[in-house]
């Protein structure tokens, strides 16, 4: 298989680390996931875990392979800092790329940057790939990218451009809302209710000032009425996504919308979008991903031949 490997795809953010080796025509031949995401590692430990999880790729190799990574691997605290390209801009090129140091003569690793908007102040490293993978099957698309996720993206595109985005924290609220608070055990297990998530949705879109008292009303609802736990972890996540929503209105009801990202968040999403007559385009965020990485590595390969 080795020989008919034409250089690898790496996602390595804070959390996870991710690869595939690609054969022709952006075809996975292999793939390799751990949980050793950069967030728990030091400068020194970025190489030999890279190795680790990429040397049986790289045996009898007589030719250097080349690896294109993306996500906070090109952060500060990350293998080497990838500078964010300023908006309004097209998705990061092959030029842009970093190259980060690595003893193995066997390979090469090549970071793409993410992107950062001056005013107002925000950043975004990994979903800039996804939106080139997005750009890469849907060219012409001219309307608003939702990425859900630990920090949900609204992007606004148009001819190729990413003009302007907006940040929000609703997956790692919702993370610590289910994990760590009071709400903690009103919410437990994996359980999901759509019309309790709609409900959730339909308050902090309708009275978005209520939405922290909507929020706290969980707990004596399920202390003092029973609301069942997959209620009320469906409630918990609608108030959040309601917000969310709420607040991005101005962009998806007058524009296309495309949702990219993970299955069960984009359903969710697209759930509550189509409540309110939103039709969007659904991506799956590793494809997108792939997509991304694979117009990057084939123009940076074709260049240097």
């Amino acid at each position: 298989m080795n020989n008919k490997i034409e250089w690898i795809a790496l996602d390595w953010g804070t959390t996870h680390f991710r690869a595939w080796a690609m054969g022709a025509g952006g075809k996975v031949l292999d793939q390799v996931k751990s949980d050793q995401g950069m967030g728990s590692l030091t400068q020194d430990q970025f190489e030999p875990i890279f190795l680790s999880h990429v040397q049986p790729w790289l045996e009898g190799r007589t030719h250097p392979l080349s690896a294109f990574a993306c996500g906070m691997v090109g952060s500060k605290q990350g293998w080497i800092e990838a500078e964010y390209i300023a908006t309004p801009c097209a998705p990061p090129r092959n030029e842009q790329l970093v190259q980060a140091p690595i003893s193995d003569p066997r390979i090469q690793v090549f970071i793409v940057p993410g992107l950062s908007q001056f005013k107002p102040a925000d950043v975004m490293r990994g979903e800039e790939t996804q939106i080139a993978g997005f750009l890469a099957s849907m060219p012409n698309f001219d309307g608003v990218a939702c990425l859900p996720g630990t920090h949900s993206k609204w992007v606004t595109i148009s001819k190729g451009v990413v003009k302007h985005f907006t940040t929000f924290m609703t997956g790692e609220m919702f993370g610590l809302l289910s994990k760590k608070s009071v709400l903690r055990h009103s919410v437990a297990g994996r359980g999901w209710d759509n019309a309790a998530f709609i409900a959730g949705v339909k308050l902090s879109m309708d009275t978005p000032e209520s939405t922290a008292q909507e929020l706290f009303a969980i707990r004596p609802q399920s202390m003092l009425h029973g609301l069942p736990a997959n209620e009320a972890r469906a409630r918990l996540s609608g108030l959040l996504i309601g917000a969310e929503l709420r607040a991005t209105e101005h962009l998806w009801s007058s524009r296309d919308v495309c949702i990219i990202g993970d299955p069960k968040l984009t359903e969710h999403y697209n759930k509550a979008l189509e409540f309110y007559n939103c039709k969007a385009t659904i991506a799956d965020g590793d494809m997108m991903t792939l997509g991304g990485l694979h117009a990057t590595a084939v123009s940076a390969m074709e260049q240097a031949s």
